[in-house]
């Protein structure tokens, strides 16, 4: 994926993820597949967790000291502590969708130079602001096909 098609397909989910997760009935939402599992509901959370991370790490970058160095959050602490299984839907897709439409608006306007900037992984990988921005949408792509 490239940055133009990453950019297509976020606008793309920010249209219709809001109407596909309302066609789910509550219980479909709520329901675990396994102990220690997310059910769909709590993958939205997460995807919360993810668009507010990546945020600070798509505007951080830019005009922070190179290179960047992003810090790993702790994912099922943060679905647990946001009560994600607790709040209602609507609630949880104004959020999602609000935080996605600012990072659309971010991406969308990061100079070339920028995007070439280094950004180092939890995992000690150096890549690039622009690898970040396509990660993010790839992640969010990953989930959106847990959810069905």
């Amino acid at each position: 994926m490239n940055l133009q098609t990453a950019l297509l397909q976020l606008e793309k989910h920010i249209q219709e993820v809001p109407e596909h997760f309302k066609q789910f009935s509550t219980d479909v939402l709520l329901q675990k597949p396994a102990p220690g599992k997310w059910s769909k509901q709590e993958i939205l959370g997460h995807l919360i967790d993810s668009a507010i991370n990546n945020l600070k790490r798509f505007t951080d970058t830019q005009y922070f000291p190179q290179p960047y160095t992003v810090i790993r959050y702790n994912q099922d602490e943060l679905v647990v502590i946001n009560r994600y299984q607790q709040l209602p839907l609507a609630h949880l897709l104004q959020l999602w969708s609000g935080l996605n439409k600012q990072i659309l608006n971010i991406i969308s306007t990061i100079p070339a130079d920028k995007l070439l900037y280094t950004v180092i992984t939890p995992s000690g990988d150096p890549k690039t602001l622009e690898w970040l921005a396509i990660d993010y949408v790839e992640h969010m792509e990953h989930h959106l096909k847990q959810i069905g």
